[in-house]
């Protein structure tokens, strides 16, 4: 517990002196102000967070938390669990989503095993970090000790951290894979929104009408078993949430206490994101939402976080496809700023457009 203290004692806040200086090259720059609309604030907020107006998101690197969870067992996926573990075979072949958006996006993805169920073999080119072998059924109990869930937390916080300060990346993406990890993200949710499970719950992998109406009486009962604090973040891991949300929510952390920018991608790597920002509300400065996923608990999560997305294209895969694709955005936001010439660098003469 310490040391999650520690951790987010050094978190701070990014600088407004920044931002301020980032907005007033922006609105002197050559074209009329504001006309490049939510560009313009993305590339305020890089400056902030890097405290500069010359940022530098080039060196890009993706987190794909893996885990499975025993809320499987109720029969809330369209998949079996096994699939996560051929999931994590498919990334570090590079045939899936991720990896293809990845490599379009000039990043580096990195699997986590934070707790799949199967055994990962130790030649796999993953980051071996195994908490357990999937949660255990949050409908019968909590999900995981709160030990675990520190564990978890400082787990993604210090595979950020350490690849910012030893290998040199600049920007930071999450995305996650776990069979049935929309439930506890769902129950993460509702237990900070107070709405009813009903309203928050999507259709995940796909699932049909019997499906889905055993995911909703799963949260629900889940909810019911487990009383959640909405107060105690940490509570709320500890009792619905996943190790690869409790990895998500600590690279989150991990990122704003080195003060580098971090964009989540959808339901599961938000929920993460909610988690750390309700244990530390300040992280929120580093934090960017990569896209509106079509996961209809989505719309609240980031109603809850105040961020705007920067994409909606519908999707709903995870994996951090997201973040890969948003991170083409972030980078130009970055150019923006820094290359567009002022009316004064130019010599054009400004109109007060």
């Amino acid at each position: 517990m310490q040391n999650l203290k520690n951790l987010m004692n050094r978190i701070e806040p990014c600088s407004k002196e920044w931002q301020e200086k980032a907005w007033e090259r922006l609105h002197s720059q050559i074209r009329p102000r504001g006309s490049l609309g939510h560009l313009e604030v993305i590339a305020s907020r890089l400056a902030a967070i890097q405290g500069t107006l010359t940022p530098s998101v080039k060196k890009k690197l993706i987190f794909t938390m893996a885990g499975d969870h025993g809320v499987a067992e109720e029969g809330v996926s369209a998949y079996p669990q096994e699939v996560t573990g051929q999931m994590v075979f498919s990334f570090i072949q590079g045939w899936a989503s991720i990896n293809i958006l990845a490599k379009h996006a000039g990043a580096d993805v990195r699997v986590v095993d934070c707790g799949v169920a199967a055994d990962i073999p130790e030649e796999w080119q993953v980051v071996h970090k195994k908490i357990g072998k999937g949660t255990a059924n949050i409908c019968k109990g909590p999900a995981m000790s709160r030990e675990q869930a520190i564990q978890g937390l400082l787990l993604g916080a210090g595979l950020v951290e350490k690849a910012f300060l030893e290998e040199g990346y600049e920007l930071f993406g999450t995305g996650d894979m776990g069979i049935a990890n929309t439930t506890p993200s769902t129950a993460i949710v509702a237990t900070f929104s107070g709405k009813p499970v009903s309203q928050l719950t999507g259709r995940g992998t796909g699932i049909d009408d019997e499906a889905f109406n055993r995911k909703v009486r799963a949260v629900e009962k889940a909810l019911k078993v487990n009383q959640p604090d909405s107060e105690d973040a940490l509570d709320v891991l500890t009792k619905v949430g996943g190790f690869e949300i409790a990895g998500l929510a600590g690279a989150v952390l991990g990122a704003a206490a080195v003060k580098a920018p971090i964009v989540c991608d959808g339901f599961i790597a938000t929920a993460g994101a909610l988690i750390a920002c309700r244990l530390m509300p300040v992280a929120k400065d580093y934090l960017f939402i990569s896209h509106q996923s079509l996961e209809i608990g989505h719309a609240t999560m980031v109603e809850l976080l105040g961020l705007r997305p920067i994409l909606d294209l519908e999707m709903r895969l995870g994996e951090g496809t997201g973040s890969a694709l948003a991170m083409n955005i972030i980078e130009a936001s970055a150019k923006v700023l820094k290359e567009i010439k002022t009316f004064a660098e130019a010599g054009v003469t400004d109109t007060g457009h």
